[in-house]
């Protein structure tokens, strides 16, 4: 196999072509992979970057829904922005099922759909280094100028490979939890391997300092975005009242999330108890949306504390945007938080907000300003907040108005993108020779 060689035609502004041994096309840029690397020949500052994005999902998680979103709103900038660079996105997956299963999950089929190239490696177990021949050669195929990893495995998969050593890598962090001794292993795999990347992107400023070992000129923080939904259409909010039977006259907090011990639905389950006992006069319903591992605990504790008639589990849910229509008031009670997407979903769909201050969570709103924030672990300061955004129109509307305006000045799909191939162009830079 021969070298290819990259150059500019004499007398031409944009002609970068591919010479090989039987053939040439044109390119923005070009990068053969070899012993050395790859190696840019950037001809302006809108050459496409070629991006690999290696993704731990088969369904429309948090993490595959914003790398999506990022190549969506790329796609978006390129053709309205002609100085913006194109991106050229591909992603590599892992996969578990069956060798008969034919048919692409869920975030395959969307990558596709973004026309992301997609690689899937089959793989045996959860940290299956038997994966690592083939992940080397999907990444040489692929040849991208930045590696980007969103989740512990996928950073320690790129770290043992050694393959970063040829290639800029960008790794999200996303934060640790210390629920169980498992989370703490994969803790210690992220500081093992964070190290090694050229950047480390994280959601806010609480979790950069949790990124010990990493020096600080390598730690970027980028909260997430939010892409404002149509509105929904009033024949999809009845399709839910009929579904779930909520009374006209009922009022709705909602919470959406992981049914995980750190996102404390228990706290709020006892508010929950409470605010109906303080408000008797109010016909409350509350509305769980999400699916995890402390459903059946929270199930039981909702029936014994608050009646299984006023607290509804739906289960995971592919369109969750009736719900926020219907709320009166969107609650997150968590113990732990980064940039969460369902705080910016809450924001944009025009929902008043009680969220604890957590992670980055008081980084993205300001208590009583765009939200309520309260202490973590304190379910009658919950309660509390909740009872003061069902009573009082004004201060909710207020918050709700001045929630929306972070949203079309900081949050917006256009900001982000914008940032992170900032990021990017500063990483490749640095990479070269």
């Amino acid at each position: 196999m021969g070298w290819n060689l990259s150059v500019r035609i004499p007398g031409t502004k944009h002609d970068i072509y591919e010479l090989g041994l039987n053939h040439y096309q044109p390119l923005g840029f070009f990068a053969p992979a070899g012993p050395i690397g790859p190696f840019f020949l950037m001809t302006e500052a809108t050459s496409p970057i070629r991006i690999l994005s290696i993704v731990e999902a088969s369904t429309i998680n948090a993490v595959a829904k914003n790398v999506l979103e990022f190549h969506h709103s790329a796609s978006e900038l390129s053709q309205k922005d002609p100085n913006f660079p194109g991106i050229e996105g591909s992603v590599l997956t892992f996969e578990r099922r069956p060798t008969d299963s034919r048919s692409p999950n869920e975030f395959v089929t969307a990558a596709r759909e973004l026309r992301m190239a997609v690689d899937v490696i089959p793989e045996r177990r959860r940290f299956d280094l038997s994966v690592l021949p083939k992940l080397k050669q999907v990444i040489r195929q692929r040849s991208p100028a930045v590696v980007v990893t969103h989740s512990v495995k996928s950073h320690f998969l790129l770290w043992r490979s050694h393959i970063s050593q040829h290639y800029a890598w960008v790794a999200f962090h996303h934060g640790y939890t210390s629920t169980d001794r498992k989370m703490r292993v994969y803790n210690q795999l992220d500081r093992w391997s964070l190290p090694a990347a050229d950047r480390v992107i994280t959601v806010c400023q609480a979790f950069a300092k949790e990124l010990t070992g990493v020096p600080l000129e390598k730690i970027s923080v980028q909260h997430n975005s939010i892409r404002r939904q149509p509105r929904v259409s009033a024949a999809d909010i009845d399709a839910v009242r009929k579904r779930f039977g909520i009374d006209e006259r009922e009022r709705v907090v909602l919470a959406v999330g992981r049914l995980s011990r750190e996102k404390a639905h228990f706290d709020l389950i006892q508010a929950f108890k409470r605010l109906c006992e303080t408000n008797a006069d109010i016909s409350l319903k509350l509305f769980i949306v999400g699916d995890g591992p402390e459903r059946a605990r929270l199930e039981a504790a909702a029936a014994s504390l608050a009646g299984e008639e006023r607290v509804v589990f739906t289960g995971q849910l592919s369109d969750v945007q009736p719900f926020y229509a219907l709320a009166d008031v969107f609650v997150l009670p968590s113990h732990s938080e980064g940039s969460p997407n369902v705080l910016l979903e809450a924001m944009a769909a025009n929902v008043p907000i009680v969220a604890t201050a957590v992670g980055g969570v008081p980084e993205m709103v300001a208590d009583n300003e765009s939200a309520l924030l309260v202490p973590p672990n304190e379910p009658p300061s919950l309660a509390a907040a909740v009872s003061s955004l069902l009573t009082d129109k004004d201060r909710a509307q207020r918050l709700v108005t001045n929630a929306a305006n972070l949203v079309d000045t900081q949050y917006d799909p256009e900001h982000y993108v914008r940032s992170l191939v900032n990021i990017y162009r500063e990483v490749i830079e640095e990479r070269r020779p």
